[in-house]
């Protein structure tokens, strides 16, 4: 019985540690920088995530994947090997960006596509050069055969059979089966590999189209991370996979929470109706009450407003979801999750597209182009949300504010609300009118300068100030027809 109970303890604290991003510091917000070569993202790093607060970047798929005529952004979701070689860069740019990420406190999180390989392809080559034969289900680069894919192979058409989900193929992936000894061996080896090259982390990409019960094996027989790149003996690897689950289909998302963390899309659908206004702001009060949204625990979710795929269409939400195409309103809803106690929180960081299926910015021959910064910002077809003040001001306001508990909630029932995060920073929203009020910020009486619409600059506020009483209490205004309609203060923006 001893044993029993002590290898069950064992399980656990693997299971904890795996929804540990691990970040330095008080660090709370990884960003998704999509599509960034390895060498773009060592240096931002370098010059703005680590500096600015941000604690981690997940990074596009590193697998060799298929080349797909025109390039789309949706190629690196077919892997053709696990070797590390895509439009990104290669292993030796991969490792580089990890460790001077790592020297600059920010850790790395890797997209990895395990459920499946490409889809039927002629004369298959892959961005590292290496050739496979889908249609036979022959992928030398791994190796993997027919043997070891679900087979015969059988579209997704009822996504309340669960067996159909996991068994057939999504969108024609061929969809391998994680049940299977080699695949599972293969995996690992290829999790590992990233593991020793100094990562914090994976996305688990289509995890709902996988078993639970295998991802966990899978998952349990990765490495400790690697001591080498600073990470402390006997720490695992943080998990967080994607499980699209809006409820009324046959799996859901508390099937996974067992063996990490697991990304709430409901989060950002209910953000984006509420700052569309189709919906009253005023519910947002019981937004950390996550049984009556039917949202997973906070301690095993993964918060976004919008990611790559949702973006553009794909995923889940429709037109609910906010994106950079909405700026204000997208804006606030980040301001809203990053001000908010729940969950671990990502930025998307993009770049601007029409068709949805078109790739990143690209020279003639296809090959990706660096974002270019002036004045702080991205002008060359990168969007880079990350670096718009009114996002990293608020990734810094969340670190600043960490484990202060929600007080003093105001709304005036119509759309216009505000909270403090204990006596370190308060929050207003407006979507409705002018809002002129006395408001309880639980702050220091001082001159405080907002966050959203500047900072303090040669010891005054570049944008809007606010004078905190005695009491506690502010004059708080946020007018209809301002370009922002949030209004965030921090006790490390005071005059």
């Amino acid at each position: 019985m001893l044993f029993l109970a002590l290898g069950f303890t064992t399980i656990l604290a693997a299971v904890v540690a795996q929804k540990d991003p691990h970040y330095v510091d008080d660090r709370t917000t990884m960003v998704h920088l999509f599509e960034w070569k390895f060498s773009d993202i060592a240096k931002e790093c370098e010059d703005f995530l680590g500096p600015m607060g941000y604690a981690g970047v997940q990074v596009s798929p590193i697998h060799e994947n298929l080349v797909i005529k025109n390039r789309p952004w949706f190629e690196r979701y077919q892997p053709l090997s696990y070797k590390i070689a895509t439009r990104s860069g290669n292993e030796v740019e991969f490792l580089d960006m990890v460790r001077r990420c790592n020297k600059a406190n920010v850790r790395i999180y890797v997209d990895v596509v395990i459920n499946h390989m490409t889809a039927d392809a002629d004369n298959a080559i892959g961005t590292g050069g290496t050739r496979a034969d889908p249609r036979n289900f022959d992928y030398p680069g791994v190796p993997y055969t027919i043997k070891d894919f679900h087979t015969p192979p059988c579209a997704i058409d009822d996504y309340n059979d669960p067996e159909e989900v996991r068994n057939c193929e999504l969108s024609g992936l061929h969809d391998l089966d994680q049940s299977k000894e080699h695949v599972r061996e293969k995996i690992v080896e290829f999790l590992n590999h990233a593991i020793d090259n100094g990562i914090a982390g994976f996305r688990v990409d289509a995890a709902k189209h996988m078993r639970p019960e295998d991802l966990c094996v899978i998952y349990n027989r990765t490495k400790n991370l690697s001591t080498e790149f600073g990470y402390p003996s006997d720490t695992r690897p943080y998990i967080y996979q994607e499980v699209i689950d809006l409820g009324g289909e046959a799996i859901t998302k508390f099937e996974y929470q067992n063996c990490g963390n697991v990304i709430e899309f409901q989060y950002g659908i209910i953000l984006g109706t509420m700052f569309r206004k189709q919906d009253n702001l005023e519910r947002l009060w019981t937004i950390n009450d996550p049984k009556s949204w039917r949202l997973l625990a906070s301690n095993n979710a993964l918060t976004m407003v919008d990611n790559h795929d949702n973006q553009r269409g794909h995923g889940a939400g429709g037109a609910a979801i906010l994106t950079y195409k909405n700026p204000k309103e997208y804006k606030m809803a980040i301001a809203f999750m990053q001000a908010n106690l729940y969950g671990h929180t990502r930025i998307m960081s993009s770049f601007a597209f029409e068709d949805p299926s078109q790739g990143p910015p690209a020279d003639a021959d296809g090959n990706t182009i660096s974002p270019e910064i002036v004045d702080g910002m991205c002008v060359n077809g990168w969007v880079c949300e990350h670096r718009w003040p009114q996002i990293y001001h608020m990734v810094q306001f969340r670190n600043i504010v960490k484990n202060e508990s929600l007080d003093n909630w105001w709304s005036n029932g119509n759309n216009q609300i505000a909270f403090s995060r204990g006596a370190k920073g308060f929050v207003a929203f407006n979507i409705n009118g002018d809002l002129h009020e006395r408001l309880q910020t639980g702050l220091p009486a001082g001159t405080y300068c907002d966050v959203i619409t500047g900072s303090v600059v040669n010891c005054k506020c570049s944008g809007k100030s606010v004078v905190v009483n005695d009491d506690g209490t502010a004059d708080i205004e946020i007018l209809a027809n301002e370009p922002e309609g949030v209004l965030a203060i921090h006790v490390q923006e005071k005059l």
